[in-house]
């Protein structure tokens, strides 16, 4: 069962600032406690002003350790990747070390991407923090309804093929994956996301649904995504 806190904000800009707040929040307390923070991005355009945002942050960047929930199977700097993303928006323009940077090799086909990805995820025990987003046909990471996300192989990344968007090869955490998280954190702006969030909502098997950390999830979302 998803324990789900759902607030809303009147602007993208309100939105914003509580999901870095929320970051730094999270980022603190893990490296005052373990010392370090181990954070999943989440792809598509609505966090990447998040992204641009936390480049002015003057955080501990070598405490940080970077991840992600899904990436298309395209070459490494080809401008649709998240990966590619992410680092023009914030990743090249702060001090964290290349080697606590940790982007899915999709290049190398899905398959064997998710098997390395598995792999390099075999010591770590849990995510601090988890940001994911909501597409309109309400699939997260990588993970679509109607797709056999459920019942892929029992490991951390999965394979994706035959996506309903393109590319159709992508590689992506799995839900169960994403739930070993003391915090996930869900973006969703603008009012083409309406229609999904009803959905959830009204508790329509989705892949967001299997998100359950034992800490529940926090949705945060602007005023156009919610149905008036």
């Amino acid at each position: 069962m998803q324990i789900a806190r759902w607030k809303v904000f009147t602007t993208v800009a309100e939105l914003r600032d509580a999901a870095i707040i929320a970051v730094l929040n999270s980022a603190r307390t893990a490296i005052a406690a373990r010392g370090r923070f181990d954070l999943v991005l989440a792809g598509g355009s609505t966090p990447r002003d998040i992204y641009q945002a936390l480049r002015h942050a003057g955080a501990d960047w070598s405490k940080w350790h970077v991840w992600y929930g899904d990436e298309r199977c395209l070459p490494p700097q080809h401008e649709d990747r998240n990966s590619k993303m992410a680092e023009d928006a914030w990743l090249n323009h702060v001090c964290i070390h290349a080697a606590q940077v940790h982007p899915m090799p999709t290049e190398l086909g899905s398959l064997e991407a998710a098997k390395r990805y598995s792999q390099s995820l075999s010591d770590l025990a849990e995510f601090d923090l988890v940001l994911l987003g909501l597409g309109e046909d309400a699939h997260t990471a990588s993970l679509f309804p109607g797709q056999a996300w459920e019942s892929q192989p029992a490991q951390p990344a999965i394979a994706v093929a035959n996506a309903p968007k393109p590319p159709p090869d992508r590689v992506s955490l799995s839900a169960s994956r994403l739930s070993l998280a003391r915090q996930v954190l869900f973006i969703v702006t603008g009012a083409g996301k309406q229609d999904a969030v009803a959905r959830w909502k009204q508790g329509e098997l989705l892949p967001v649904r299997a998100i359950c950390p034992v800490a529940g999830v926090d949705i945060f979302l602007d005023a156009e995504a919610v149905h008036s």
